[in-house]
């Protein structure tokens, strides 16, 4: 059974490439330009692990991984923050995010990243 990504990003170049690639590896992928609708597009497609960007509309990634964290049904989904923010590691902290991931990153150390969390 295919294990399922759910990215968050606005950046319409870095959800193709995301998606692109995970398919490959052999992952489902689904994407949302968005954050505010989190608890549904998570309902939607159950996924396994989420990529979430620091800067998405409408509410943006922290407040967006902290809605799912603190969702009882959900808060077991694995949340990776990934951004070009210089300090992504105290704003995945203060996101409640399990893992980091700086923009632009290499794609096996993503692969990586995913496999190590599902």
């Amino acid at each position: 059974m295919k294990k399922t990504v759910l990215i968050f990003d606005d950046d319409v170049n870095i959800l193709e490439l995301c998606s692109i690639i995970l398919t490959e590896c052999g992952y489902e992928v689904a994407t949302s330009e968005t954050s505010h609708d989190i608890i549904e597009k998570v309902t939607e497609t159950n996924p396994d692990v989420i990529l979430m960007d620091n800067w998405i509309p409408d509410i943006g990634g922290i407040e967006a991984t902290r809605i799912l964290k603190k969702n009882p049904q959900f808060n077991h989904i694995p949340v990776i923050y990934f951004s070009a923010n210089n300090d992504i590691k105290s704003l995945a902290e203060k996101a409640g995010a399990d893992a980091h991931l700086a923009k632009p990153f290499d794609l096996e150390e993503l692969e990586t990243l995913i496999k190590s969390l599902i």
